[in-house]
């Protein structure tokens, strides 16, 4: 019985990197859709009043802490995404007079080669008043978003 799981599992996972390297040698890009990628997230104080920023990031199951950022600091993480591919990290900023909070990572804005934004394997937020940016690596027009709260 252990032998014939044992083949199961190099078949599953031979054909798992068959399906990988076919995909290279395509030109296709591994940066979404496939669950384990490692993602990096970097947020940025941007406010334009120059005021510290005081940020609570968590996820379902991962409690980052609070983190104070002057003006123009940054603060980042780095995850794996998980199998299911539903990772959240929601964040709450605080500066003088604002409480806001945001998804800073979703899977389904920011892994998904169909989403307005695209795949970032860095994600790059700049966090103003309006509300948060996501920027491009290759200088183009950034993506930004209303604040949840």
């Amino acid at each position: 019985m252990a032998s014939s799981t044992n083949r199961h599992f190099i078949f599953v996972l031979v054909t798992f990197i068959i399906i990988i390297r076919t995909s290279l040698s395509c030109g296709y890009s591994v940066d979404g859709g496939v669950p384990f990628l490692l993602k990096h997230v970097v947020i940025t104080n941007k406010l334009v009043t120059r005021e510290g920023v005081v940020l609570h990031c968590r996820n379902k199951g991962k409690d980052l802490g609070f983190k104070a950022i002057l003006a123009d600091e940054s603060f980042n993480f780095r995850f794996h995404l998980n199998i299911r591919r539903t990772a959240v990290y929601t964040c709450t900023f605080s500066w003088p007079g604002n409480v806001k909070k945001f998804d800073i990572f979703r899977t389904d804005r920011d892994d998904n080669p169909k989403s307005t934004c695209g795949v970032c394997r860095e994600c790059i937020w700049y966090i103003s008043e309006p509300g948060p940016c996501r920027i491009k690596r290759d200088g183009g027009s950034p993506y930004c978003f209303s604040w949840a709260s």
